[in-house]
């Protein structure tokens, strides 16, 4: 009887097998390199935010506020330190995220096209009311989206204000973008617009330091929206594991309610600034 051995398939098999172990390896290399690179994260966010983030008057470089204030509560969480920076207006903070230039954008409404370069963490950690500036002259109420037709109003660009809103105003309102709020309120004071769809808190602090006494916010708000932090996709921050770590921590941090304090000692951080 003879016996056949097949010895065929052994040199593909070991070459396969060498290449799984190198494939392994590679990969443990940019998990590690990941890691290692996490040291610390940078956090930005929309400057003109108060009483959420506004520039450290003393030092221009740096944000503060109360979502300044949750970075550093999180970063003690998770056992890192987190650097809060003023990165510039709110179109180029979400430019810098989409580069992967700052890990964490502290305070984001959700939309879907932030999601294809940003991560949301979940809850929200603070929800924030949205409503129609006017001129103290305004002739016509707001109470619903249809009242705004045919009107000419202004935001500022990059702003969301919600993806139903957003979504009507892009097929029947005429809003146009400007680089900040305040420009948005000149131009309003001048009768260039006739409304400003923006937050109630961030809006009524720049108001009152601009000396802004004469404008009216609408009693029913355009929408009320969850404040979130996201995670940029291209931050050498972003893993599994830190995700988990974050989003471990800010559960906990919005369960004990922390934002109220926050916000409530950062009005009056503002106040003492703006002065009387």
């Amino acid at each position: 009887m003879q016996i056949r051995t097949s010895v065929g398939p052994a040199p593909n098999l070991g070459k396969r097998c060498l290449w799984a172990v190198v494939g392994l390896c590679l990969w443990a290399g940019q998990v590690s390199a990941q890691s290692v690179s996490c040291k610390s994260l940078v956090a930005t966010g929309n400057p003109e935010y108060t009483p959420y983030l506004w520039r450290d008057p003393t030092d221009e470089t740096r944000l503060i506020g109360a979502n300044a204030d949750l970075m550093q509560l999180l970063s003690k969480e998770i056992g890192l330190p987190i650097e809060v920076k003023y990165q510039g207006s709110w179109a180029r903070v979400q430019e810098q995220a989409k580069n992967g230039r700052v890990d964490l954008i502290a305070g984001a409404f959700f939309t879907l096209p932030r999601l294809e370069y940003m991560d949301y963490f979940y809850p929200a950690f603070r929800s924030t009311r949205t409503v129609i500036w006017t001129p103290a002259k305004n002739t016509f109420t707001y109470k619903t989206w249809g009242d705004l037709k045919g009107r000419k109003g202004l935001t500022v660009i990059n702003n969301s204000f919600g993806e139903a809103f957003d979504r009507y105003a892009k097929e029947f309102l005429q809003i146009d973008e400007v680089s900040q709020l305040e420009q948005a309120f000149r131009m309003l004071g001048v009768g260039r617009a006739q409304y400003i769809v923006y937050e109630e808190d961030p809006g009524r602090a720049l108001a009152t330091k601009l000396g802004y006494d004469d404008l009216k916010t609408s009693s029913v708000a355009v929408s009320n929206e969850g404040l979130h932090l996201t995670l940029a996709h291209q931050s050498p921050c972003n893993t599994g594991e830190m995700r988990g770590r974050i989003a471990k921590a800010l559960h906990k941090l919005t369960k004990d309610n922390v934002m109220k304090q926050l916000v409530e000692n950062n009005i009056q951080r503002w106040r003492q600034q703006v002065g009387p």
